[in-house]
């Protein structure tokens, strides 16, 4: 059965696209076959694949809208697929207010293509807006990437409120699947607070190791690659194929 998880955090900057691109990465390295969903309409999911978003003449905006089934979008980067984004994305949430249903949307379009893949990673905006909720809407899992720098946690809660709404409203099956600690600096005793806070002030588990900060996990989108292949032996390559594996364990 296929495994849809939407990685989400409603605060930028938080590594939710270097984590979706690279943890599909290590699950491709261990034979899964996996589906990248660009739900940003900033595309830079899509533009750290390599792919120019200006340059695409469908993308999933055509998909949400019912102009383009989602086979004819999805475009083979390696052994990755993905489902890229334009800055179009960013005028389907006008389009989708005026529309029956607007929260399923998205689990609609993956719907026809989910059997041709074990995972589908859904890389959602910095928002709790409508792409937001329809990313959830289509989960049946959650990810929350979280920031060890700061005090990130804060946001959480909203968060978590917006995911008991869409099991209340739209799918009564989603659960947060836990915590990955970004950006992590072992030298400060700020970022082992924040992972010691997460789990007694929002009863969720974070899922290790941590992710260290890392000057080659921020330089690899720039260059259309993850980490795993710009830099295949760093601390950051090696945090995200054990988080891999944690995925590929029973849950």
């Amino acid at each position: 059965m296929t495994r849809v998880i939407a990685i989400a955090n409603q605060k930028g900057g938080v590594a939710k696209t270097t984590t979706v691109h690279t943890l599909g990465a290590a699950l491709v390295e261990r034979g899964q076959r996996v589906l990248l969903v660009d739900l940003d309409p900033q595309a830079c999911l899509t533009f750290s694949n390599g792919i120019n978003p200006e340059k695409l003449e469908r993308s999933l905006h055509d998909v949400m809208l019912g102009r383009a089934v989602a086979s004819e979008v999805i475009l083979k980067v390696g052994d990755l697929h993905i489902l890229p984004s334009t800055i179009d994305l960013a005028g389907a949430e006008v389009h989708l207010l005026s529309r029956t249903g607007r929260e399923y949307q998205l689990r609609r379009g993956l719907e026809p293509v989910l059997d041709s893949y074990d995972f589908v990673l859904i890389d959602c905006p910095p928002s709790l807006g409508i792409l937001t909720i329809n990313g959830l809407t289509a989960a049946s899992e959650v990810l929350v990437p979280l920031q060890c720098e700061t005090l990130s946690h804060r946001g959480v809660g909203q968060l978590l409120e917006t995911i008991e709404d869409v099991r209340a409203y739209t799918n009564p099956r989603l659960e947060v699947r836990g915590v990955i600690a970004t950006m992590f600096d072992s030298r400060t005793k700020l970022a082992q607070q924040v992972i010691d806070d997460v789990p007694t002030q929002y009863g969720l588990q974070v899922l290790l190791p941590p992710v260290p900060k890392s000057v080659k996990v921020a330089e690899a989108p720039s260059v259309g690659r993850s980490i795993l292949t710009h830099a295949p032996s760093s601390k950051g390559a090696v945090a995200y194929r054990e988080l891999a594996e944690r995925l590929l364990e029973p849950v």
